[in-house]
């Protein structure tokens, strides 16, 4: 996509019908993930008023989504929210479509009277570091996981 073919970002609330499409891009983020199980998930998230999901459409295609999760902290008096995926279809980044999704979130959080966003990405995903970075978002620490065992009864 080309500067002149470029054409407006939409950003509107995700339905349970782009299953397939967040599946997909879920995949080029780097989880595994059916559009069955998408299903799945949306059932739980969209109707939660902790969660947002927002998809980018291009010439009417959905070629992005971001979603963010409100919660309260033991650190903070107030609520705070966290960007818990932000991904673009790998033929639309470059193309100011993660900034306008970005930006989308933060509009709808500060709407909301939340003024403390944070994320985790990635330690290999450099390229998002300097996006994010771009953004005016400042490294504040590192994250570290674990794989629990299910419990035996």
């Amino acid at each position: 996509m080309t500067d002149r073919e470029r054409t407006a970002v939409v950003i509107r609330p995700a339905e349970f019908s782009d299953a397939a499409i967040l599946a997909s891009l879920m995949n080029q983020l780097g989880y595994e993930t059916r559009a069955a199980e998408m299903e799945m998930r949306l059932q739980a998230i969209l109707p939660d008023s902790r969660y947002r999901t927002l998809v980018a459409v291009v010439d009417g295609r959905v070629c992005g989504m971001i979603g963010t999760f409100c919660h309260l902290s033991y650190e903070h008096n107030d609520p705070s929210a966290r960007i818990v995926a932000l991904v673009v279809d790998e033929h639309s980044r470059r193309h100011r479509v993660g900034r306008a999704l970005v930006k989308a979130a933060e509009t709808d959080l500060a709407e909301r009277n939340l003024t403390r966003l944070s994320l985790n990405t990635r330690l290999t995903r450099e390229d998002a570091h300097a996006f994010y970075e771009r953004l005016g978002y400042e490294k504040t620490g590192y994250r570290f996981g674990k794989t629990l065992a299910a419990q035996a009864d």
